[in-house]
């Protein structure tokens, strides 16, 4: 399927997923949160893509927010429709999506961009990167789970403050509070990712799908994430992955796992 607004690069069992509206620096709009919706279940039924990653076109942005000029004169409704819309399309798909998805941060990833890279199931930057939740600066709050992801990455208080004053932060900044997993040079920061990546896709496919599930649980109301990783602990003997894998270990051979159940 051709899109508009992003492309797709597969390498493997890696696919990356690049947002590409340099001129609007990669801002998302609907056309695009459709169309990262569809690539990415296209990508889930993909047997061969074991892992995702995200990012921006060019040097400047990761994505530097949501197009402004889209909700300008909305009111409640329409409003609350758009964030409603867009955690079911995007955001909440993303976090409890089987394959991970690590997104490579940049430059910006401000507003809906960073709402973005904090659904991924974590991330990386360039030491170029800016990072922010701008939302207040326009009389609104974060709508695609930015006030909910925030504080269970950096804590209640730096995600009130980051919020509140609405306030870039740098990528060593972004480090030192947890929001992203590594910083690197630009220039590296795909192949550092890929590096990343493959490793993961070295492993059990199944296995890895209950891990995101297990420990997205534990963020979950009313549900007990203990009892959830118990169950999907089980759920795991079941698999050919697990034949697979401790096979291999007394065989004192590598696992070749295939994702099945």
């Amino acid at each position: 399927m051709d899109f508009e607004n992003i492309l797709i690069e597969k390498e493997g069992n890696l696919a990356i997923v690049t947002i590409n509206r340099p001129t609007k620096l990669n801002a998302l709009n609907k056309p695009t949160i459709e169309e990262l919706n569809q690539a990415l279940k296209q990508l889930e039924k993909d047997k061969d893509t074991r892992v995702i990653i995200l990012t921006g076109s060019g040097e400047k942005a990761f994505v530097a927010g949501a197009d402004i000029k889209e909700f300008s004169n909305f009111g409640q409704s329409a409003g609350s429709q758009l964030a409603s819309k867009g955690q079911e399309l995007l955001f909440d798909y993303i976090q409890n999506l089987g394959k991970p998805v690590i997104s490579a941060i940049n430059g910006f990833a401000l507003g809906g961009g960073l709402e973005l890279a904090m659904a991924s199931h974590f991330r990386v930057a360039s030491k170029n990167a800016k990072m922010g939740l701008p939302e207040v600066t326009l009389g609104l709050i974060p709508g695609y789970g930015g006030t909910q992801r925030l504080p269970q990455l950096v804590g209640k208080g730096r995600a009130m403050e980051m919020i509140m004053t609405a306030q870039m932060i740098d990528a060593e900044t972004a480090l030192n509070y947890g929001l992203v997993n590594h910083v690197v040079e630009q220039d590296e920061l795909l192949d550092f990712t890929k590096k990343i990546a493959s490793k993961i896709a070295l492993n059990s496919a199944t296995a890895i799908a209950k891990a995101i599930k297990s420990i997205n649980a534990n963020f979950k109301e009313n549900v007990n994430g203990y009892h959830e990783e118990i169950k999907n602990f089980g759920e795991c003997f079941e698999t050919e992955d697990f034949k697979e894998g401790t096979t291999a270990f007394l065989e004192k051979r590598k696992a070749n796992f295939t994702g099945h159940n």
